[in-house]
């Protein structure tokens, strides 16, 4: 018992002390940014060194969000592909009802124009 609690401690240590040592590292290593094409606007849309009230679309968040949303519904999976032998049908029927439920909002999705790209 108190060997697994040491074992967590130092994982969580360990974990501490690298986000640490990677925080102080990128602080203080002084790069410029030298190159045109890494201060150009990126995926965001807009040009990130300008006044923040300025408009902008927000399609590209929206496809962010909802890519974000199903990706981690279907990661939600991957523990019923790992123990699918041993559940019994009621276990098999949630997955599905879960399923069809993630399908039901995907097409629903689809049908409102959340994924049209005007």
């Amino acid at each position: 018992m108190i060997f697994e609690f040491f074992a967590l401690l130092f994982f969580v240590s360990t974990g501490f002390g690298l986000a640490f040592f990677l925080f102080a590292l990128t602080y203080n290593l002084k790069l410029s940014i030298t190159d045109r094409e890494k201060s150009s606007v990126y995926e965001c849309g807009f040009t990130p060194l300008s006044h923040t009230r300025q408009r902008f679309d927000i399609k590209f968040y929206l496809v962010a969000i909802l890519f974000i949303i199903f990706d981690i519904e279907i990661a939600f999976l991957f523990p019923w592909t790992i123990c699918a032998k041993e559940l019994n049908l009621v276990q098999h029927l949630g997955v599905a009802t879960f399923v069809f439920l993630l399908t039901l909002g995907f097409v629903y999705e689809w049908l409102s124009g959340a994924l049209r790209w005007h």
